[in-house]
């Protein structure tokens, strides 16, 4: 009787894959017909819109290279900070202090992700070299990574309590946390963050996309309130 079950799911498992299969050979087949009925004109046409738009990507890719993405880098002063944020569209600032270890661990993920997200710009800050910065965004917690937009601060990632409060998050944890707040350009699921690979008392808190405990965006563009 078992073998006899065993045998009905091995057939049911094999009908769903030739299923698939076939599915996935229809949708071929029609890609390669539109292909076939196209003209040489029609051709030529794709040829350029694909062309125009690996230029497009290439002079963007540049463009971010020049401003100072691809990696991740420390600022001198608080008064570097806003610069930084008004002359590119996304950044990431980790507001950090040399004698607190966790800032250590976070420096690490984030000069991979740097590398992996030139859409965005990756900076850190020591505290103790902005008093007046760290006041006016109430920054009361290190490590905080402060996560601006369009120049202003549409979210904080406080500790690791968004991380699931261990020291032992993975890289593709923040990355998640971040592709929550629209700071990247996330490709994976937002609804629950990525398979976790630490201790299994991991915890997550929920994550809102709005400065949470805030009640309104920070303008970082301007020294002036």
């Amino acid at each position: 009787m078992a073998s006899q079950s065993m045998e009905i799911m091995a057939k049911a498992l094999e009908q769903q894959v030739l299923q698939s299969a076939r599915m996935v050979e229809e949708q071929l087949d029609k890609e390669l017909g539109k292909l076939e009925r196209m003209d040489d004109d029609e051709m030529e046409r794709l040829k350029e819109r694909r062309m125009e738009a690996l230029k497009k990507s290439q002079k963007q890719k540049q463009e971010w290279l020049s401003k100072g993405h691809g990696e991740y880098k420390e600022i001198p002063s608080e008064k570097d900070f806003f610069p930084e944020v008004k002359e590119s569209n996304r950044v990431v600032c980790h507001f950090y202090r040399d004698s607190t270890f966790r800032c250590k661990i976070l420096d690490k993920h984030l000069g991979i992700l740097a590398k992996k997200h030139l859409e965005t710009k990756f900076i850190k800050l020591n505290v103790d070299k902005a008093p007046f910065l760290t006041e006016r965004l109430r920054i009361k917690v290190i490590p905080t990574l402060a996560l601006v937009k369009d120049g202003k601060t549409k979210d904080y990632v406080v500790g690791f309590t968004d991380l699931g409060n261990t020291d032992e998050f993975s890289t593709e944890v923040l990355e998640w946390r971040l592709g929550c707040s629209d700071v990247i350009n996330y490709s994976g699921n937002l609804m629950e963050p990525p398979t976790l690979t630490q201790k299994s008392g991991s915890k997550f808190t929920k994550v809102e996309k709005t400065i949470r405990g805030r009640g309104h965006d920070s303008d970082s563009g301007s020294e002036d309130d």
